[in-house]
Parts: C-alpha cells; sequence; structure tokens
C-alpha cells in the first residue's frame, strides 16, 4: 500500500475540506466534485498534491462492482436491444478524432503522437501509455485528458439537476447495514480479485473491467444480490475526485495556457458533438434521454459511473456504452496512429 507521504496528507486534507464546503452549500455530488475542485485549486495556487497511488487504484475496483452487480438475466435479455446506439458508437469515435486530431496537429502544433492520443476519446491510462510509447508528450496529453474529465465531470451533475430535477446529493443506494454482511465481503474481494487477475492478463482498465466481469458472474449466478452500500461508493467517489484535481500539480503558466487552453478548447468542441449525437441517438431509441446524455459524454469511465449510479440512470445501458468507446478505441487507436503518421 502507499505510503502516507506529507504531500499525500496534505492532498487528502484538502480534498476533504472541499467536500465539506460542497456539502455545506448543497451542491451536486459532493463527495465527487467537492475534492476534485478542492485539489484542482491548491494545485493551481502552487501546492504540492500527490494522488493516493495504489489506494486510489484500489478504490475505483468499487466502480467495477457496482457495473457487475447490475448484470443481472433480465438484463442480459436486453442487451441485443442496445444495438442500434452501440452502432453509433464508432461513428461518434471517427467524428470526435476527425476534429479533435487537427485541431491539436494544425492549430496547436502538437507533434503528430501528441496530437493524436490527445483527441482519442479513450481511457487516460490507455492514451498516456500508448502515447508515450508512440514518442509523445506525456505532460501534455495528461492535461488535456484530465482537463475534458474535469470539465465533463463538472458541468454534467450540474445540467442534471437544472434539467432534469435530480437530487445528486442523496445517497447513491442503500447503506452498509442494511446489506448482508456476507455480501459486502464477497464485493470487496471480487474487486481486488478481479483488479489482479485483470491486470496479470493485462485487459485495458483492469481495475474496472476486472472486477465488473468477476462481479458480475457473482450477479449472474444469484450469489449477491445488491450493488454496493452507499458508504463504499462515497468512498470511491472522494478517491477519484481527489486523483482528477491532483493531476494539475506542479502545472506551469506556459502549459495552463498551451495545453490546459487546448483541453478547454476540445472540452467546447466535444460538447457540441455530443449533443448532435444525443440529438440523433434519441431518434433512433425509445431509452430514456437523462441514459443516452450519460452515455455519449466522453467522460473516465469511473466518473461517469459515479454520475450514473447518483442520477439513477441505468447503470448498465451507460456502462455498455462507455466500455464499447474505449474498447474501439484502445483497438483501433494505434492502427489509426501509425497510418496517420505515414
Amino acid at each position: 500500500m502507499s505510503a502516507l507521504t506529507p504531500a499525500r496528507l496534505r492532498t487528502l486534507v484538502i480534498a476533504a475540506l472541499g467536500a465539506v464546503v460542497f456539502v455545506v452549500l448543497g451542491l451536486p455530488l459532493p463527495l465527487l466534485l467537492g475534492p476534485m475542485l478542492g485539489c484542482l485549486l491548491a494545485a493551481l495556487g502552487g501546492l504540492q498534491l500527490q494522488g493516493m497511488g495504489t489506494l486510489g487504484v484500489a478504490m475505483r475496483t468499487l466502480l467495477g462492482v457496482a457495473i457487475g452487480a447490475s448484470i443481472t438475466p433480465e438484463l442480459v435479455r436486453e442487451l441485443p436491444g442496445y444495438a442500434p446506439t452501440l452502432a453509433m458508437i464508432p461513428v461518434f469515435i471517427l467524428v470526435i478524432g476527425g476534429i479533435g486530431y487537427p485541431f491539436f496537429r494544425k492549430v496547436m502544433k502538437f507533434d503528430h503522437p501528441t496530437a493524436f492520443y490527445s483527441a482519442m476519446p479513450g481511457g487516460l491510462q490507455d492514451m498516456l501509455i500508448f502515447g508515450q510509447e508512440a514518442g509523445g508528450d506525456v505532460r501534455a496529453m495528461s492535461l488535456v485528458h484530465a482537463t475534458r474529465v474535469l470539465v465533463i465531470v463538472t458541468v454534467a451533475p450540474f445540467l442534471l439537476t437544472l434539467w432534469y430535477d435530480l437530487d445528486l446529493t442523496a445517497p447513491p443506494g442503500i447503506h452498509a447495514n442494511e446489506l448482508p454482511a456476507y455480501e459486502i465481503v464477497l464485493m470487496i474481494a471480487a474487486g481486488l480479485a478481479g483488479w489482479k487477475i485483470a491486470e496479470r492478463i493485462k485487459l485495458f482498465g483492469a481495475s474496472i473491467i476486472g472486477p465488473m466481469l468477476l462481479t458480475a458472474a457473482l450477479s449472474l449466478s444469484g450469489v449477491i444480490q445488491h450493488r454496493p452500500p452507499a458508504e463504499l461508493i462515497w468512498a470511491a467517489q472522494f478517491f477519484i475526485g481527489l486523483s482528477v484535481g491532483a493531476n494539475y500539480t506542479g502545472i506551469t503558466g506556459r502549459e495552463i495556457r498551451v495545453d490546459v487552453g487546448a483541453g478547454l478548447a476540445f472540452s467546447l468542441m466535444l460538447a457540441v458533438i455530443s449533443l448532435v449525437f444525443i440529438e440523433a441517438v434519441l431518434w433512433v431509441t425509445d431509452a430514456p434521454a437523462l441514459d443516452v446524455m450519460l452515455s455519449f459524454l466522453p467522460g473516465g469511465q469511473g466518473e461517469m459511473v459515479v454520475v450514473a449510479l447518483v442520477s439513477g440512470a441505468d447503470l448498465a445501458f451507460v456502462i455498455t456504452h462507455h466500455l464499447t468507446r474505449v474498447a474501439v478505441v484502445v483497438t483501433l487507436a494505434p492502427l489509426a496512429a501509425r497510418w496517420l503518421g505515414r
């Protein structure tokens, strides 16, 4: 487990203060957005922050467990009905890349690998690994993707509160004392074991996909019948928010102007593209608008799972679309990058 360094202790305190402020003000997703924005402001102010390392990754496994627990026999029977909207995902990715890559390459003057992997709406870690192997600027790509996630995850809850009148301060599920103790133990064990197994076989998004698959097996077999309790989801929110904000540690004035500025501009482009696709998808499906909206906002997997959980959206529908997006990007992006590079 990661050591509790002074920087980590400072980060925890700032994240906790951010959460308290959001709770007191009654703002949406206080245990996600509070730590995220608190750490962001501290990092921009020059304080040295540090992510939680292994503990932070372990907390993400709880989201994989929550997704897996939502995969029931009834859901499996409904999966063929997702086909019309899932078919839109590759087109969605192509449009984002077709607009994002020229923007980063021609307007922002990024080199080829940095521009390409900054434009790809895949998982943060996967894109950084691919970009680094291709010779890209890891710090620039990290700031662009962190800004994309930050903007989407910050704005989406406020839009949901405004448009759908949702209470995003409510508990994301039942409390731990209402669940059988053995199910909670099984969920935690499935999360940790699934993560390590997926990591060993080099599965993309191992901390979420591994726990999801293992917990889904337990859910489909009837061994567990509930999602993780609210307390575990709150803990996951806290550490995810903290990690997004801490990504900005050590940022320079030039990085704010160039990399964060590019990320903000790209986020605006993504907002327009997403709105167009959301409207188009609503023409071909009778799925609730809330589910479609959360499925076509290209935020991080973990962050969008949190928003879907708290908003009461169809978690299976939303995560199936995000997993499809990430799988398509992870599979095809390296091939496309090499082709463009030539």
